[in-house]
C-alpha cells in the first residue's frame, strides 16, 4: 500500500507489513555551529553524529524559527510558524497556569503521526507547557521521558520535591519515573530501550536533549578529557556535547541492533544557536558559532543557523550535501508525507524534504525564509537564496543588508544600497506577517511580576476582607 493510502481506517491491515520508516528527531540545546565535527570543529569530538552527517545528507543552510528554545520548539512540533498562534516567547513553567503552553487547537505532527498507527514517545526537555492538558501525552506521545521546564538540573542529587523545574524529579508519563545517572546519558539509555522494545510498529521519536544547555554540569571523566581546553566553562561545555555524542551512538546502536537503522530516518540540529555573551548574559561565552556572528537571541546567522543533518539510508545517498533553504519547520512536513498522515487542514507550512536530500528534485526547498522576535516592530529578519534583511537592535546590527552568496558569514552591511532588492525582501516578509497574530504569553521576567502582583493583591484582599469581619462573640 502506497504511504499517501495509509489512512487510519487501514491501520490494522498496514501494521502486519509496514514498510513505513521509524521516524528520529534529535534535537540538541543552545549548541554552537562550530562544535561538532561534521561542521568543522576539532575542539570537541562528536564521533557519532559526524558519522551519522558524513553517511547522510548535510544541509548547510539549515535553519530554525526563532533564536531561542520555547519558540523554536513550538514551531518545530507542530510544523507552523509560532508567530501564526501567537507563541514567540519561552512559556513559563507553572502546572497551575491553564493557559501557559502550546495552544491547544494547534496540532503536533506527532498527533497527526499517531492518529495513522505510529507509536510515538518524547524524551528530554519539552517547555510546551506544564499543565496537565499541555504535557506530551495529551499532545501526540504515546509515551514521555523527562522534564517540563526549559531546563533540567544534570546530577541526580540534585533532585528534590518542591524545587523549581530545574530540579523536580524526572517524569515517566505523568509520574516520578528512576533518575540515578547522567541526565544526558539517561535520557540516551531510555531511549534507547525504547528502540530495543519497538516491535515491528514503525515509531516516531522526539529525543530533546537539553544539553548543551545551562548549567553547566558534566561527570568528571568527561570533563578530563578536555583538560587541554582552559576556559573551564568552555570545558565543561565541551563535556556535555561529548556525552550528548555518546548517548546518540547508544541510540544507533540500539536500532543496528535490532535491524532498524536501514529504514530509520534520523534528523540532527539543534534549537538555536550556541549561547553568545549578550550584555543581558555577559559570562555566557563557552559556545563556538563560528563562522557567523553572534549567537542565541540574534537574529544573524549565529542564531537561528544550525547544525542540520538527515540520515536514512534506504532513500538518501551516503556522503551528499545540499545548499538550499532548509527548515525545521520540514521536519514535520517530511514526517506526515512519509507516514502518510492526514494533512489536509493546510497548516504545515514545511516542505517534504525526500526528494531533495534523495536528488530526485532540485533547487530550494524555500524561496524565502522568515522570522520576528516577539511582536516588536524592530525585531525581523527576510532570507532568500540570495539575500538577507534584517533589523534588531542590537550592537553593531541594527538594520542590515547581506549578499549572502558572496558574504554567508554576514560581514559587510550593504544596507541601502541595493533599494529594490530590499523592498522586494520586505514586502515578502509583510506578506509573511500578515497572517501572524501578536504574542499571547509575557516573557517570563514580566509574567512573574504579574503573577507576584497577583498574589500580593490576593492577599491584600484578604486582609481587607478579615478586617471587615465581626469578631464572634460567645456566652
Amino acid at each position: 500500500m502506497a504511504h499517501s493510502q495509509v489512512h487510519a481506517k487501514d491501520i490494522a491491515k498496514v501494521n502486519t507489513t509496514d514498510n513505513r520508516p521509524n521516524i528520529i528527531v534529535i534535537l540538541a540545546d543552545d549548541l554552537g555551529y562550530n562544535d561538532v565535527g561534521f561542521t568543522g570543529a576539532t575542539q570537541i569530538q562528536t564521533p557519532n553524529i559526524d558519522e551519522l552527517a558524513n553517511n547522510g545528507i548535510k544541509f548547510t543552510n539549515g535553519y530554525v524559527t526563532h533564536p531561542y528554545c520555547g519558540p523554536s520548539r513550538a514551531g518545530l512540533i507542530t510544523g507552523r510558524s509560532q508567530a501564526r498562534f501567537g507563541m514567540e516567547n519561552n512559556v513559563s513553567y507553572l502546572p497551575d497556569d491553564p493557559h501557559m503552553g502550546l495552544p491547544l487547537d494547534e496540532i503536533t505532527f506527532a498527533k497527526r503521526l499517531q492518529k495513522v498507527g505510529y507509536k510515538t514517545a518524547a524524551f528530554g526537555k519539552w517547555h510546551l507547557g506544564g499543565a496537565p492538558h499541555f504535557q506530551a501525552n495529551n499532545r501526540g506521545f504515546d509515551y514521555f521521558y523527562g522534564f517540563l521546564d526549559g531546563g533540567h538540573n544534570y546530577m541526580p542529587g540534585e533532585v528534590e520535591v518542591g524545587g523549581d523545574g530545574y530540579s523536580l524529579p524526572i517524569m515517566r508519563n505523568t509520574g516520578v519515573a528512576e533518575f540515578d545517572e547522567y541526565l544526558t546519558t539517561a535520557l540516551s539509555n531510555d531511549a534507547a530501550r525504547y528502540i530495543n522494545n519497538s516491535g515491528d510498529t514503525p515509531f516516531l521519536m522526539y529525543l530533546a536533549y537539553n544539553a548543551p544547555h545551562a548549567p553547566l554540569q558534566a561527570p568528571q571523566e568527561f570533563i578530563d578529557k578536555y583538560s587541554h581546553i582552559e576556559n573551564r566553562e568552555r570545558r565543561i561545555y565541551a563535556a556535555m556535547v561529548d556525552a550528548m555524542d555518546e548517548g546518540i551512538g547508544r541510540v544507533v546502536n540500539a536500532l543496528e541492533k535490532e535491524n532498524k537503522l536501514d529504514n530509520t530516518l534520523i534528523f540532527f540540529l539543534s534549537d538555536n544557536g550556541g549561547v553568545y555573551p549578550e550584555a543581558w548574559l555577559p559570562d555566557f561565552n563557552w559556545a563556538d558559532n563560528s563562522p557567523f556572528r553572534r549567537g542565541k537571541v540574534a537574529l544573524l546567522e549565529g542564531g537561528v543557523h544550525v547544525p542540520f543533518i538527515a540520515h536514512w539510508p534506504k532513500k538518501i545517498p551516503k556522503g551528499s550535501t545540499f545548499d538550499g533553504l532548509v527548515s525545521s519547520l520540514d521536519i514535520a512536513a517530511t514526517s506526515v508525507a512519509l507516514a502518510g498522515a492526514d494533512a489536509s487542514d493546510g497548516k504545515l507550512e514545511g516542505v517534504n524534504l525526500i526528494p531533495y536530500a534523495s536528488g530526485e528534485k532540485q533547487g530550494s526547498p524555500h524561496q524565502a525564509l522568515f522570522w520576528r522576535l516577539e511582536e516588536a516592530d524592530n525585531i525581523w529578519a527576510v532570507r532568500t537564496v540570495d539575500s538577507k534583511y534584517l533589523s534588531q537592535p542590537l550592537p553593531n546590527v541594527g538594520r542590515s543588508f547581506f549578499d549572502m552568496k558572496t558574504d554567508p558569514t554576514e560581514r559587510n552591511n550593504i544596507v541601502d544600497q541595493y533599494p529594490e532588492k530590499q523592498a522586494h525582501l520586505a514586502k515578502l516578509w509583510n506578506e509573511w506577517n500578515a497572517k501572524n497574530i501578536n504574542n499571547i504569553h509575557l516573557q517570563k521576567y514580566e509574567y512573574d511580576q504579574a503573577k507576584k502582583k497577583f498574589f500580593d493583591d490576593l492577599y491584600q484582599q484578604q486582609l481587607k476582607a478579615a478586617a471587615e469581619q465581626k469578631t464572634y462573640v460567645i456566652k
